[in-house]
């Protein structure tokens, strides 16, 4: 187990300089909310994309603007720095139109003493009569510096390309994202994630068996993620308790708007995530987008009904309530394993630890060839892919092969005519049947289809 994680790049600078619609402009879609109204951007929105021929995840930040009432204090700025500081490269946009202003000198000041890849796009130079806004931006004493029209696209890729290449490679590991933490053989990686205040230390400290995590009443103690090891008898396990994810809307302090990309970076470096979600409340749609974010990111993943004891004693039909409202906002991960817990009175804790150990087992189960080619003929012998359409015509899509090209998260590579045409819901049905014949129960499962022509063809 060794190499590093996929480098992330953060996009920062002030609010309304053009970072959403750069950032949509780079992952080929409209992710994040572009709109006029300065900063009317509240989340970091993750994007995996290629550059050249490597991977890297784009992290879309909000405004990193001081508060007119209050200023740039110092814990502010801490925050603000440390958020930086855990990317390994950043991409800062300057408004062109508007000129350099002093909170950016301060900004340039924090990003010069991070020692890593810095560029400067210099937004909204739309037309060649513009350029001539960019020499005012050298005063920021960092280099590269380019014009680009993230409306249009001028220039934006090969600013991006010439920050990538100043990233050191590394050598990749057979794992996550083509990598791993390095540690001990059999130690698993958890990071414990959800909303504020659901209870993510408490657990941590209940497993623990002692206070070594902040706890509080007041939501979003937890402004930084906190690595923990545990050894036990049967394994090695390193806890990872992370920053509460926000309602994007409410991310309304400089403070609280670093935790995303320490959350984001926490996943990339875990093997499993236990999201928690506190029973109490009951189950809301944010809690749905952060099981999904999670598996994106490619963690095995459970449910932690936190705060069971509550619902229990309300005896009002809550308990009914709360487990038909997580099947139907998790309707689309069915196979995401779901306990019930309580971290303060310990009940149902000791149940994690088996959850994570069959988890950690299906994130690295690696599934022999044969017997994967075996799953394969009779999925399609219970249920042929739809014909593929070409025109007027319309022919048979055939499966060959199938192998697994990666484990953590299982990956497989399967060999059909006409892969483009191959519909979602015939994927879903592969995924799932993978997932009942392996035991691949809350792991992510990555399919990937390849053209193979069929040779008995004229």
């Amino acid at each position: 187990m060794s190499g590093t994680p996929i480098p992330i790049i953060a996009i920062v600078g002030r609010p309304n300089v053009g970072k959403s619609t750069l950032f949509n402009r780079f992952a080929g879609r409209r992710r994040a909310l572009v709109d006029d109204l300065p900063g009317i951007t509240r989340d970091r929105i993750a994007e995996e994309i290629e550059v050249g021929s490597r991977k890297v995840l784009l992290v879309d930040t909000a405004g990193l603007d001081p508060e007119p009432e209050s200023g740039m204090d110092a814990a502010i700025q801490s925050q603000v720095q440390s958020a930086i500081e855990r990317a390994d490269a950043t991409l800062l946009v300057v408004d062109g139109k508007a000129g350099l202003i002093p909170e950016e000198q301060e900004l340039a000041r924090m990003l010069r003493r991070t020692a890593r890849p810095v560029a400067v796009a210099v937004n909204k130079i739309d037309v060649p009569a513009h350029a001539g806004r960019i020499a005012e931006f050298y005063a920021l004493g960092l280099e590269p510096i380019r014009g680009i029209s993230a409306e249009h696209g001028a220039g934006a890729w090969d600013l991006l390309e010439e920050l990538v290449d100043a990233i050191p490679q590394a050598p990749g590991g057979a794992g996550k994202g083509g990598w791993s933490e390095p540690g001990a053989e059999g130690e698993l990686r958890i990071a414990l994630v959800g909303r504020p205040n659901v209870g993510k230390s408490s657990l941590l400290n209940r497993i623990l068996g002692s206070e070594r995590v902040v706890v509080s009443d007041v939501p979003g103690t937890t402004r930084d993620s906190v690595d923990i090891r545990l050894e036990r008898e049967e394994g090695a396990y390193v806890f990872v308790d992370t920053a509460g994810l926000r309602r994007p809307g409410r991310r309304h302090r400089i403070v609280e708007k670093g935790s995303a990309l320490m959350t984001v970076r926490a996943l990339e470096r875990a093997d499993i995530a236990l999201v928690l979600v506190d029973a109490g409340e009951g189950v809301a749609d944010r809690d749905a987008h952060i099981v999904a974010l999670v598996r994106e990111r490619g963690c095995a993943t459970a449910v932690l009904l936190n705060k069971w004891d509550l619902v229990q004693a309300r005896d009002d039909g809550s308990a009914e309530r709360v487990i038909s409202a997580v099947e139907r906002r998790l309707r689309g991960l069915s196979d995401v394993p779901v306990l019930r817990i309580s971290a303060k009175t310990g009940r149902g804790v000791e149940r994690i630890f088996p959850r994570i150990r069959k988890l950690g087992r299906s994130f690295s189960l690696q599934v022999p060839t044969a017997e994967l080619n075996r799953w394969l003929e009779d999925c399609v012998r219970r249920h042929e892919p739809a014909m593929a359409q070409r025109g007027s015509r319309r022919r048979p899509i055939k499966f060959f092969y199938a192998t697994q090209t990666g484990i953590r998260p299982p990956t497989f590579l399967l060999f059909c005519t006409e892969p483009e045409s191959v519909q979602p819901s015939y994927r879903r049905f592969l995924e799932n049947r993978l997932r009942e014949e392996f035991d691949l129960e809350g792991a992510p499962v990555r399919i990937r289809l390849r053209a193979r022509h069929d040779k008995g063809k004229r």
